[in-house]
């Protein structure tokens, strides 16, 4: 069964996913929306028999080989399987315990990409950790997967640090484009802020236009009930980011993420992926 307008949190079996679980089991219960876990299986060719085939075989020699290897393929499958049901029902229990009446789980193999990609025409907020299972090993500060998964979605993401706090204050990084301008819409006509303190914070030189267009957004948000405290602070949008963040107690922060092609980023940076490594709070990205 299809299940619409779902939060969808994408889990792997890393202590961060207890995190993911708990940010998506909040954001379901707000929005009053469906919630479903979902764990990819990544086929790793790499992953081979460490047995040395090497050298001349047999014509039945090869048959038997094959044979052997397809073995030893699905009796790895299986077990990833296994240890992925049990996983994913440890963390079925855990949003149950945090108030979610009937969380969904699936397993699914394939690429992670993809996977949601697929999923994307159903799914009303996607749910991840900035870090997860491959940056245990590495210490990397933002995981493997991010970047590309966020260029490919439409979707509003959560992305999740270490630890869970309830969010009870929140801020808008606003720069008048698009995105900023229908997150603030979004914002203002979702169950998922409603009755939070939302700072709104643009950085930059001070101009005539930026005031009008953060009054503009302030409006939109007081018009739905919202408490809003307007910021306009001049200098480099990262360090008035993270310092508004400690001295305002936000918890959550949401701004546009990947305006530029992934070849621009590729050769002069993302911005975007620096806040991420730089931040300490839950981030919801606008596409």
């Amino acid at each position: 069964m299809i299940i619409e307008n779902k939060v969808l949190a994408c889990v792997d079996q890393s202590h961060f996913a207890d995190y993911v679980a708990d940010y998506a089991a909040w954001a379901a219960k707000r929005m009053n929306a469906p919630l479903e876990l979902l764990h990819t299986i990544e086929r790793h060719p790499e992953l081979g028999s460490s047995t040395d085939h090497s050298g001349a075989i047999g014509i039945d020699s090869q048959e038997t080989l094959l044979t052997e290897l397809a073995g030893q393929d699905e009796s790895r499958s299986k077990a990833a399987r296994e240890k992925g049901r049990l996983f994913l029902n440890r963390l079925r229990e855990r949003v149950v315990a945090a108030g979610v009446a009937a969380p969904d789980i699936r397993q699914r193999h394939g690429n992670l990409q993809e996977t949601l990609v697929a999923q994307e025409s159903v799914v009303r907020l996607f749910v991840l950790g900035r870090r997860g299972e491959s940056a245990e090993i590495t210490q990397r500060d933002l995981g493997r997967n991010v970047e590309s998964v966020v260029r490919a979605l439409h979707k509003p993401i959560l992305t999740v640090t270490e630890g869970f706090k309830v969010p009870e204050r929140v801020m808008i990084a606003f720069d008048g484009s698009i995105i900023t301008r229908r997150g603030v819409e979004m914002v203002a006509a979702s169950p998922l802020f409603k009755g939070l303190p939302v700072h709104l914070l643009m950085s930059g030189k001070p101009s005539a236009e930026a005031a009008k267009q953060l009054d503009w957004a302030q409006g939109v948000l007081t018009a739905a009930g919202f408490q809003t405290t307007p910021h306009l602070v001049p200098g480099d949008a990262e360090r008035v980011i993270a310092t508004t963040v400690s001295e305002q107690s936000i918890d959550l922060l949401i701004m546009g993420a990947y305006a530029h092609s992934s070849l621009r980023s590729l050769l002069f940076g993302s911005r975007t992926s620096e806040l991420l490594r730089s931040s300490k709070i839950p981030t919801l990205l606008l596409r």
